[in-house]
């Protein structure tokens, strides 16, 4: 269930097995001008994606890769910075649009576009019973369908869900100053301002703010929003030029109780949804969709793909991971949502010790790009 990225690529990463992917068909990719919605993709994930056929499938004129990464808190003097050639690898990680990825996925998928009424499990077999009458019978049921997970819900997994009183804008900008394949982010008193290199001069935006003002800066004039996010990014790329329209997504944070139960899986934002400030919503999806992969692909011969303790083997795997992220970028948020300066002046020596330990920069930067 769900025929997104997770989705998607957990179908066409299955081995030997019938598989039936249910979910809307992705729209027509982009044709002109870049996607608003884009992702960082880690080098783990272009590699799962490689294996699979899909990144070649991708124009190599709408990726960009990430040479370096500059992070800034709320003081100017407090930096990081995260650099490709230091860490010994090509990049630390590739630009994406969403429209090009679920394009590249998707080809030679047939999902099935219609919605589900209602799962049924029992000890032999999952079915889910779609709404044009037809029912789908199989070992094994996976969630990859959204925040909103339907198979989650019918399930009957808990699941806590918090919203965090901001909105993610996204757009596009043409910028006056070379942006030389770095990623920029900004710390600023809660909000978080990210600037993502791509192909050419244009940079993709990605700004936490809280809702009202998230809401003021979408309904803004072109060159108003463009002047703002010039201020906000301390005219690193000189003058900005907005050259697609501007949207904003609800953010919140969502935690499964659990990954697994009898003949059920959930893969994606259906079990995990963190903040954007770190880039790694989809990484995690689409490790998910690896390990799941793998624990079906190299399960014993004859062994049941829906027998719950086989795929614990994936909970667990999956387990340390979640939570690592979710705690990290949770604390992040808190941290520097805090108005205190006492803590101000903390938190932006942490950066900046962070910046002079290699060791640690070196485990960061593995933890991101797996």
């Amino acid at each position: 269930m769900g025929a997104g990225p997770v989705g998607a690529s957990l179908a066409r990463a299955l081995r030997g097995a019938s598989v039936a992917l249910v979910g809307t068909t992705p729209g027509a990719a982009l044709t002109d001008g870049f996607d608003p919605r884009v992702y960082a993709l880690s080098p783990g994930n272009v590699e799962f994606l490689r294996r699979l056929g899909v990144w070649e499938a991708l124009p190599a004129e709408r990726v960009a890769p990430v040479h370096a990464m500059r992070i800034y808190g709320d003081d100017d003097k407090a930096s990081l910075e995260f650099n490709a050639y230091e860490a010994g690898v090509p990049e630390l990680a590739w630009i994406v649009e969403d429209g090009e990825l679920q394009r590249a996925l998707a080809s030679g998928l047939q999902p099935s576009a219609a919605r589900c009424e209602r799962l049924q499990i029992d000890g032999h077999a999952a079915r889910l019973v779609l709404e044009d009458g037809e029912t789908l019978e199989a070992r094994l049921v996976v969630g990859a369908d959204g925040a909103n997970s339907f198979v989650r819900r019918a399930a009957g997994i808990a699941a806590t869900d918090r919203d965090y009183g901001q909105h993610a804008l996204v757009a596009n900008f043409r910028c006056e100053k070379p942006h030389r394949n770095a990623a920029y982010q900004w710390f600023e008193g809660g909000a978080v301002l990210a600037l993502l290199p791509l192909p050419g001069e244009h940079v993709s935006m990605v700004w936490s703010l809280p809702t009202h003002e998230a809401e003021r800066l979408r309904g803004a004039p072109a060159d108003g929003l463009a002047q703002e996010v010039e201020r906000a990014s301390k005219a690193t790329l000189g003058a900005l030029t907005l050259v697609s329209e501007a949207r904003s997504v609800a953010l919140r944070r969502l935690r499964a109780a659990r990954l697994v139960a009898p003949r059920l899986a959930l893969a994606g934002d259906a079990g995990h949804v963190i903040h954007p400030l770190a880039g790694q919503g989809l990484n995690l999806g689409l490790q998910d969709a690896r390990v799941l992969a793998q624990v079906i692909n190299e399960r014993e011969p004859g062994r049941d793909p829906g027998d719950e303790r086989l795929l614990r083997r994936y909970e667990r795997q999956r387990a340390e991971p979640i939570l690592a992220m979710d705690a990290v970028v949770s604390g992040l948020f808190a941290l520097y949502g805090v108005k205190n300066s006492w803590i101000g002046r903390l938190r932006n020596a942490g950066l900046n010790l962070t910046d002079r330990l290699p060791v640690l920069k070196n485990l960061l930067m593995r933890q991101a790009m797996s």
